[in-house]
């Protein structure tokens, strides 16, 4: 048998092993879907998934957001 037998025509996962929710933002820092999003992956249409893939570089920005680290952390105490 050929291997491509096994083949699926289909979108993969943004997954890219990073699993970890923002807490403020509730979308997964690595492949930036909600948890909705995660869940239903296996279950959406060829059309949704290319949608969702469109939209995803759009919410990295929402990550990029910092609260001033060290800098801001020292402004405050002094």
């Amino acid at each position: 048998m050929k291997d491509d037998v096994w083949k699926r025509d289909e979108i993969q996962s943004p997954c890219i092993k990073l699993c970890t929710i923002h807490p403020e933002e509730r979308i997964c820092v690595g492949c930036l879907r909600t948890i909705d999003e995660i869940t239903a992956w296996s279950r959406l249409s060829h059309e949704a998934r290319s949608a969702l893939m469109a939209e995803l570089p759009s919410r990295a920005p929402r990550l990029q957001k910092r609260r001033g680290g060290r800098v801001a952390r020292l402004s405050r105490e002094g």
